[in-house]
């Protein structure tokens, strides 16, 4: 089952670290089957408010989506990211193609 990494990076100061970190993150990402869904393209909020830029990464499972978090490439960038930009990145399952909105109920 797929599993993804969402961002939500209320603040980002777009300078040298942060490109070098959007320079290096793809060859991260390529081990562990990682591809960019949503990478900061403008959003368009239908409920409430939302401000920032949203990026969502798939992985094929889980697992990948945890090594690839703490795979020492990727730890060797994400100071360029962390010190340069501030929101929240969370960890979620997918769920089946046949999921429907009532699984949750049971």
């Amino acid at each position: 089952m797929s599993a993804y990494i969402i961002a939500h990076l209320e603040q980002v100061d777009m300078g040298a670290d942060i490109i070098r970190y959007v320079e290096s993150i793809d060859a991260t990402l390529a081990p562990f089957g990682g591809r960019f869904l949503v990478h900061g393209d403008p959003i368009e909020v239908l409920e409430d408010r939302l401000e920032g830029d949203i990026i969502i990464v798939e992985f094929p499972d889980i697992e990948r989506a945890r090594q690839w978090y703490a795979s020492p490439a990727y730890r060797t960038i994400l100071p360029l990211r962390t010190r340069n930009a501030k929101g929240a990145v969370v960890l979620v399952p997918g769920v089946s193609a046949d999921h429907k909105a009532t699984d949750i109920l049971r």
